[in-house]
Formats: C-alpha cells, structure tokens, sequence
C-alpha cells in the first residue's frame, strides 16, 4: 500500500503563548491523532484527516509524498522530525515520509505512530500520536454507514443546514459550511477500473430518493468521461488512468436533485489533484554541451552550466534533480580536473595544470538523476560537455636563427631584402600567435621596416627610403618579435625573440642630376641670337666611377635655345620674345638632359626657367578696330583704347591724335581724350553721308624710347531711325563685304568648277566608251557605211578605182602623189612628221584585228598632228567589202525617211553632215 500524508500547522495566536494551532494531515488512509502532553510545553492539536487513494507498491525506501511541515510560532530555531517506527518510516530534515519497506495494512491497523518535533536550538521538543484507521470524522456529527455500500470508501456529505431559536428575536442561525478537502488520485494508477474515489450523500436521502450527479472538465466537459458518478448511490469514481503531466488537477461540482429534477441540496466543489509519481526521466536541454575555459585557469574558475528538465512535480523528490560528472576524457594530468554542483549544474575547474598545447580539449560525461540523487530509486539521464582549452599567450615567439642575410641594390624601394621566421607554440592564427616585428637598432634614419606576412607570420625586412651605396655599404639591424597582446602575466620574453639582420648594398650606375633644378635666371626680351645665358650641369652621383656627362636638349617649344654637349653651356639661336606664346607669365622653361657613360647608361633632367623682362618693343594698335555711327551725332561718339603688348610703364597712358593726311579727316573728325587709355572719337560735321570710312589715328605709348603707330578705326556711317538703330544696315555692308562672305562665296566657286570637271570627264569617258564598242562589232553585223579617208569628196568604193594595197601599206606611197602645200582641207591634218604606226602584213590574220587597232589608237593619242578628237587615223585593213550600197546611189529626198540618224551626231564631226542629210527635216 502507498501512503501518502501532508501535516501542515496553521497558527492563529502570536508568536509565544502559542497554544492551539490547527493541524491538517492528509493520507491514504484513515489517521487519529489524539492530543498528547509534550516535554516542558502544553500543546494542543486538532487534526484532520481525508482519504485519498489506495496504491500497492513493492519497493522500499520509497518517498510517501508526505511532508511534514511545522510552525514553530516564531520562535525561528531547526526542528528535526523523528518517528517512533524508525524500521517501517523515516522522516527527512526536509519533512518528506519514507516507507522503508513494504508495508501491510493488517499489521498497521490500531499501531499508534507517535511523531517528535525537536528544537536542535533551544532543545524543546513537541510530541503528537497518530492512528491508523479505516474510517475518518469528516465533521462534528457522527453517521453511521449503510450497511449496503462498499466498506472503506470515503464519504462527502452536503452540508447540513441546522438552526438555534432565541427568545428574544426568534433568530435563526445557520451552521456554517464544511470545506471539502481536496481528493488526492495517484497518476498512472494500475488499479481496476472505474475506481471508486469517494461517495456524495444529502440528509435527504433518508426520506426520499435523490439523484446524484456531477459536472465539470472531466466529466460532461472535455476531456470527458474521465470521471462519472453513480446517481442513486452517490459513488464517484475515475475511469482511466490519470496523468499529473496532462492535467494535474480537476475542479467538479457535485449536484443532488430529487426525482422530479428539484434541487435539494447545493452544489459543493470537489477538487481531485492527481498525485505525482517517478514516471519521467530528466532530459537534458542540449545532448552536447560547449565550453571554454583559458588555460592556466585557477582552481574555481567557472567554466559553463548544464541544465536538465524533469516534467515530475518539482515540489516533490520526483523532480528534483542532481547532477555529477560520470567521466572526463583524458585524464590528464589528472583524472578530476573538474567538479559539478550537484543542484545547478555549474561547473568549475577543481585543479591547476589546464594547458592548451599539451591537453586543447576535455570531454566530460554529465548524469542528471532525480528523487535527489537517490542512486536506487532515481531515474537518470547523461549528456556530453565538451570544454576547450582556450589559448592564452604563453609562449613566446622564437627567431629560427639568431643571424639573416640580405642584399638590395642602392636606390630601390618597397624592396623585401629578408624574411624572418619564427616559431610560436600557442594557437595559430590568434593574437597570441601572430608575430609583431620591431628595429631596435642600426637603422636610425627609418629607411627599413619588418611587416608581418599574415600567412606565414615571417617578418619582411623592406627598404621604405632609397639607400645610397655611396654614404653606407651595410646595414646590421636588431629586430625583435612579439605577439598582438602581451605575454601572460610570468611568462618573459627568451634571448631566442631577438635576431640581427645583416644588409649588403649593392652599387648601381646612378642617374646624373641638375642641382639647383629647376634653375632659375632672368633676362630682358630681345636678346640676339648666339647670345650666351649660362651653363646648366649636372652632378654624376657615382663617386667611385670614373664616367663623363654630355647633354641634350630635351623640350624647347620656341626653339630658341642651345646646349654644348660637354660643357652645358646654354646660347639662343632666335630673338628671345616676351610675348611669345610659349612664355607664360612672362616665364619660358626648357628641359635638357644630362646622361652618363655608365653600363647601362642613366640620366637624368633638369629644367632651365627663364624670366623674361619687358622692354619697349611692341607698338599700341587701336581697339576697336570698327564701330559704326548715325549721320547725324546728336550725340555720337566712338569710345576707343589702345592695347599694347607690353606691360608697364611701356604701355599706358597712351596719346591718341588723329593723322593730318588725308585732310579731310581732320575736317570731318575730331578726337577727344578721355583718359590715360581711353578716347572718344566724333564727327566734327552736322552731317555726314552713308559709307564705310577709314579714320587714321596715331596712338603713342610712354615707354623709355616711346613707340607709335597709325592705326586705321573703321567707321560705318548709317541712316537711323528715332532709336538711333541703323536702317540701311544692308546698304552700308555691300561695299565692303566680309571675311566670311567671302570665304562662302570661293568655296561656292569651287565646288561649281569640280562639279562641271567631273561632267566634262563623265561626258569624255562615255564617248570613249561608246566609239570602242562600235570598233569591236563584227564586220559581219556593221551595218553602218564605211567611210574612210579620201583627200577630197567622191563617189563610194565601187564608183573609184582605188588600189587597196595603198590603203594596207601607207608607206608604199609614193613622195609626188602627196598634194602641194596649201591645197588642203581646213579639217585636215597639218604636214608634220608622222608617228611610226604599227604595220601589218598584206593579207593580216582577222584575228588579229583588235590588238592592231588598240596599237593605232595609242599611235594616234601619242600624235601631236592628230585633230582635236578620238579618231583612228590608219586601217591597213578594210575587209572584204561593205555591206552598205554605192553613197552615189543614196536618195536624200526619197529613201530613209523612217530611219531616225539623230546617231550620227554622236560620231564625229565628219558624220555631222550625213546627219544634217538624213535625221534633219524636211526643210
């Protein structure tokens, strides 16, 4: 059987003189506890006992979920609880009741249980008796139980309502209520089912029939069906077992209503708390735990905390939990380098010697058991906490050698000469590892620094200023290593973290330099060409190099200067001009280079700047040049200025005067100074005629040795209206067009002049084109007539006998038969000296046609004799005969007339008359 009680002491009196608080104890089954005197007190106790459950168990040493708890008025000492069956039950310092061994009701039945509260300050102690029954007093009246109903069930009554009369107001009292105690149902209960919990009974049961009922989560609502009631015998029992996890409590209302429906009795609460039982294990938050501890931690030092949960009722040793460390991988340097607080689970180092570079990680197996740890009663669970060993910085870096070796050639930068290395034991990649290079020594002027390669953590010597081989040929430096964050506090730097780095420098041919550079001079405008102005030379920084320098003009943009290639010595070779515009502000600078014999050679620049000073050698002009006026100045003035090239005092103030030739300028004008720079030009008339007039003024400057010059103000005279704006604008401009009018019109012409060249070429090539196609028809299909070329007009070839054999060798001809000078055709060609035309033979290949006529033409191109148009001149073949008639036989009147011979304009002149003939009209 499982008992299970709760004695709590409720006071109502103060502090001392407490002598009647009121005591509850619940349990599984029926308890009478009895007033008792006590040891050098007098205590009284009411007790109240409500059943609850009947459980069978076979283990022992298990908790009875019976807590003792004692008021002791205020008196604040430590009360230890004792019990008078010491084999059966125990007590704990806590108030929780142990069975310690199972437990029969028959041999507890009627055995007094006597319990001793003891006062361990004041050594008082408190004694009260409590007796195992089956029946329990639930309120002052007593009843007897029907005969009929299950024996040992607990009974809850309505509430009787009793009244007490007086004589005086005839006032009634009620009783007051009893509070039901709550009904305590284990979880997980394997007993049959339904179970009987307790009975509900009315007074009025006994003269009449009722109907039990009850209602509420659990029985009609959700869940539902976990408890039901029966409605004549009041018993209520539970249908399934319970789960404190799921619900942990139900809240019911009891009903009692006669056969008609009618109330009888008011609902009473009933409140049914399921009883917690070792069901669940702990479960571990996190099945692997992460850590971290440093090394060299002090015993004590925290390092992380684990958590378990338990979904038993916490209040109770089924949910109270205890941790300990079941194991720790490795063991090193000691099997227990850890401890666990069994109730929070923190843990903490509990020995020194943690050290990363030896042991970098501890493995630790974590068990969690509840019923506080209770090895044989308590559930269990483990976890894994993995703790890392944190690095801290305690080893320092260590040079591989104590000396480095390096070379770097004078004048270079950004130059690594050496790489350092080292050696560090703590973690790669942290602050503690990473490496931190410093010079200490031999190099006072800064030219080197020690970056640090973040991949390799070498240190790179590097040249950051040029090194001069001529001032220092070594360099010996002391570096020394150390880490992003200082050392651990005892932990000193070795001789090892110091290392001496020697640096040869190596001689190169270095460059010649000008010194001062740019080298600055001044000088007067106009000086003469050859004229010397200084030497400019340059130093060779190679002392211990026997090399000789010769110079070059490197940029001259006026191209005014000269070098001596050995000896620097600068000359002009034009007129040095201040208003050049190479000079700026009033500065002109050349550029020379200086180069050395060296292997390879090397040079070097420098610039030569030149000041030139003003003098008086450019002439005022006037400014405007042109303006224009109304003929009629009323006012009308013309405001000019002079502008001079030069600065002052060989500029300005100027003296403006007009020239006396023409005359009639100085009839019609006159000239007013304004000021030092500016005058005022006006018509010295009332009237003066449209036109463009050309005003000659001489402007005179006020250098040392004044210039003057005649400058011509162009002066356009116009018609105005009342705004004084020029009306025949149009008229004045026609006489003297302008610059770009001009320029329009010649780009006009020329563009007309290549237009028509390229018809004149289109129209040459066209006939070209034309005449040589004909040419090289087939004589079988030329229609045309065949002219050739006679000396005088005649008949066709059939109306003259002609030796053809004259016509294929021309020079056959005979000197007599050639026609006296002055009895010639104006269209003939004149008597000179013929070209040499190719000959054929007598009876010519008809293949060979074509290439002879190309050679004539070529012949006759090359002629200075030949007309002015393309003709071929010499046939040494005429073919076998014309296909066209005798011309004798031509009708011009009668015959042709619906042939178009318009065609025969495009032969030539000698065809223009068959032309005129025959595609001509009538007329």
């Amino acid at each position: 059987m499982d008992w299970f009680g709760i004695l709590s002491c409720d006071s109502a009196s103060a502090l001392q003189g407490c002598t009647s608080p009121f005591c509850t104890l619940s349990f599984p089954l029926s308890f009478s506890l009895f007033t008792a005197p006590v040891l050098n007190n007098t205590f009284g106790v009411q007790l109240e006992i409500n059943y609850v459950s009947s459980i069978s168990f076979t283990d022992s040493s298990l908790p009875l979920s019976l807590t003792v708890k004692f008021v002791n008025c205020g008196q604040g000492g430590l009360v230890r609880f004792e019990c008078s069956n010491p084999s059966d039950f125990r007590i704990g310092a806590d108030g929780v009741v142990y069975a310690l061994r199972p437990l029969a009701m028959s041999r507890l039945r009627g055995v007094p249980l006597i319990v001793v509260a003891r006062d361990e300050t004041s050594q008082l102690q408190w004694q009260t008796q409590v007796t195992l029954t089956h029946w329990i007093l639930l309120h002052e009246q007593s009843t007897k139980t029907p005969p009929s109903l299950s024996q040992g069930l607990e009974e809850i009554w309505f509430p009787s309502r009793q009244s007490d009369s007086s004589s005086v107001g005839q006032l009634k009292r009620m009783k007051r209520d009893w509070v039901i105690p709550p009904i305590n149902v284990p979880e997980n209960s394997r007993g049959e089912f339904p179970q009987e919990l307790v009975r509900i009974r009315s007074d009025h049961d006994k003269n009449r029939s009722l109907r039990y009922s009850v209602t509420g989560p659990g029985a009609d609502q959700p869940p539902t069906g976990i408890f039901i009631i029966h409605p004549i015998s009041g018993e209520l029992s539970v249908m399934k077992p319970l789960d404190r996890e799921d619900i942990s409590n139900f809240h019911l209302r009891a009903h009692a209503v006669d056969l008609n429906g009618n109330q009888v009795e008011s609902p009473i609460d009933i409140v049914i708390n399921v009883i917690d039982m070792n069901d669940n294990r702990p479960e571990f938050i996190h099945q692997i735990w992460n850590g971290s501890v440093a090394e060299g931690s002090k015993p004590g030092t925290f390092v992380m905390t684990v958590t378990s949960v338990d979904k038993d009722d916490p209040k109770t040793a089924n949910g109270m939990l205890r941790y300990k460390i079941l194991s720790q991988n490795p063991e090193s340097p000691t099997s227990n380098m850890f401890t666990i607080n069994n109730k929070t689970g923190g843990i903490i180092t509990v020995a020194a010697g943690l050290d990363r570079e030896k042991v970098p990680q501890y493995t630790l197996i974590i068990q969690a058991t509840d019923m506080e740890g209770n090895p044989m009663y308590g559930l269990s669970n483990t976890a894994t906490a993995v703790i890392k060993v944190t690095d801290i910085n305690d080893n320092p870096p260590e040079f591989t050698a104590e000396t480095f070796f390096g070379e770097v050639p004078e004048n270079r930068v950004n130059v690594i000469v050496a790489n350092l290395t080292v050696t560090d034991k703590d973690q790669p990649n942290t602050p503690a590892w990473n490496a931190v290079y410093k010079i200490t020594g031999g190099d006072p002027t800064g030219r080197f620094s020690v970056p640090t390669d973040p991949t390799t953590n070498e240190g790179l010597v590097t040249v950051v200023k040029p090194i001069d081989y001529e001032i220092s040929r070594t360099y010996v430096l002391t570096v020394v290593a150390v880490n992003d964050v200082s050392l651990a506090r005892g932990i000193h730097s070795p001789r090892q973290s110091t290392a001496t780095v020697s640096i040869r420098v190596i001689d190169v041919n270095e460059s010649p330099y000008f010194d001062p550079n740019p080298k600055l001079i001044k000088l007067e405008e106009g000086m003469l060409a050859e004229s010397s102005l200084t030497t400019f030379t340059a130093q060779d920084p190679d002392r211990f190099m026997q090399q000789s320098i010769r110079y070059t003009r490197l940029s001259d943009p006026a191209n005014w200067l000269r070098i001596d290639p050995n000896t620097g010595r600068i000359t002009t070779i034009a007129v040095l001009d201040r208003e050049s515009p190479y000079v700026k502000d009033n500065m002109y600078s050349a550029t020379f280079l200086a180069t050395d014999n060296g292997i390879p050679p090397a040079s070097g620049t420098g610039t030569l700047q030149i000041i030139l000073l003003d003098i008086n050698d450019n002439a005022p002009h006037v400014s405007p040049q042109e303006a224009e006026m109304c003929e009629k100045p009323e006012p009308n003035g013309i405001n000019i200025t002079a502008l001079d090239g030069d600065l002052n005092p060989n500029a300005g103030p100027f003296a403006f005067e007009l020239a006396n030739r023409p005359p009639e300028v100085r009839r019609n004008w006159t000239i007013t100074r304004l000021s030092g720079d500016y005058a005022q030009v006006s018509l010295k008339i009332g009237f003066l005629e449209s036109g463009i007039y050309e005003i000659p003024i001489i402007i005179t400057d006020s250098g040392n040795l004044p210039m003057s010059n005649t400058s011509y103000l162009r002066v356009k005279v116009c018609q105005c209206d009342h705004n004084g704006d020029c009306t025949d604008q149009q008229h004045i401009i026609a006489p003297g067009l302008g610059t770009g009018a001009i320029i329009a019109i010649l780009l006009c012409i020329i563009i007309l002049l290549i237009l028509v060249l390229m018809f004149v070429v289109w129209m040459k090539r066209r006939d070209k084109e034309r005449q040589a196609k004909q040419l090289l028809i087939d004589p079988e299909d030329d229609v045309r007539d065949n002219i050739l070329k006679y000396d005088e007009e005649g008949g066709g070839e059939e109306d003259q006998d002609y030796d053809l054999s004259q016509l294929q060798q021309p020079d056959t001809i005979e000197p007599d038969t050639i026609k006296p000078v002055g009895i010639r055709r104006m269209d003939e060609r004149p008597l000179h000296p013929e070209p040499q035309y190719p000959i054929r033979s007598a009876a010519p290949h008809p293949g060979d046609i074509g290439d002879f006529i190309n050679e004539g033409l070529k012949a006759a191109d090359n002629d200075p004799t030949a007309p002015p148009y393309d003709s071929l001149l010499v046939f040494d073949y005429e073919g076998s005969g014309s296909t066209a008639g005798s011309l004798s036989s031509l009708n011009s009147s009668s015959s042709g007339g619906d042939q178009d011979y318009d065609y025969l304009n495009d032969w030539g002149p000698r065809f223009r008359k068959l032309a005129d003939m025959y595609g001509g009209s009538d007329d």
